[in-house]
């Protein structure tokens, strides 16, 4: 029997062994690892704070590997939305201010300036008064106000908050009763009693009573042709009427 034959055999079985050995090693390693990976991964995605959106639509969660090879999710909320756009092969995500707040949500300013530019007025005739941004001139005041119509914030010129008029009318026939408030917009004028003030000779008149008015701007005086009344006009009586609105 050839000896050295037999010796060189076992030799290289027991070689061959320990390959085999060591390549499954490596296989059951990486297996392993993607387990665990998975694990991981639906772990994280499980999470009770974790949105469970699909990927890539309004708001949904984004996964991303850090620098360590740990599988991350983000997500966005509290007034803060994400957008995935996906055109030209592309994906890109955007996190843009807009959306629902979930939380009491307070900013501390530290002594800085909180401002916002670009507001519009409430109408193209404050322009020329009221500059939409700071610093390019502009003086005095404005209020934020809600537009109903459009839903938008705009700003209102502290002269336009409360709007009003004044006029003066000199009786000069007992028998000219209508008299029309000058720098009035048809149907503009103030139709509640209490916005609308007439004075005769510094006495001021009784609404319904002794005046009427409609949304034009034209003041009747009721003098003494009514029973319960008892003043009439004369020439020179001041009539002098205030309004707001």
């Amino acid at each position: 029997m050839n000896y050295q034959l037999l010796i060189l055999t076992i030799k290289y079985q027991l070689k061959m062994n320990i390959l085999l050995k060591k390549r499954w090693s490596k296989i059951a390693c990486v297996a392993f690892a993607i387990l665990s990976t998975v694990t991981v991964a639906n772990a994280q995605k499980t999470a009770g704070d974790f949105s469970q959106n699909n990927p890539g639509a309004l708001n949904g969660p984004v996964r991303v590997v850090d620098n360590k090879g740990t599988v991350k999710y983000l997500q966005t909320k509290n007034g803060i939305t994400m957008l995935t756009n996906t055109s030209s092969s592309v994906t890109t995500t955007t996190w843009q201010l807009g959306g629902t707040l979930t939380d009491d949500t307070y900013i501390n300013t530290a002594g800085n300036v909180f401002a916002l530019d670009g507001i519009v007025q409430t109408s193209a005739s404050q322009a020329t008064a009221y500059t939409p941004a700071h610093g390019t001139g502009g003086s005095g005041y404005t209020f934020l106000v809600h537009n109903e119509a459009t839903g938008a914030i705009e700003k209102l010129i502290l002269p336009s908050l409360i709007v009003g008029g004044h006029d003066i009318f000199t009786v000069a026939n007992p028998l000219t009763l209508i008299y029309a408030c000058t720098g009035v917009t048809a149907g503009t004028f103030p139709t509640a009693s209490y916005k609308v003030n007439v004075y005769r000779n510094g006495a001021k008149l009784i609404p319904t009573t002794d005046y009427s008015f409609d949304v034009d701007g034209k003041i009747t005086l009721i003098p003494s042709a009514a029973a319960n009344q008892d003043w009439a006009l004369s020439i020179g009586d001041v009539i002098e009427v205030s309004w707001n609105k």
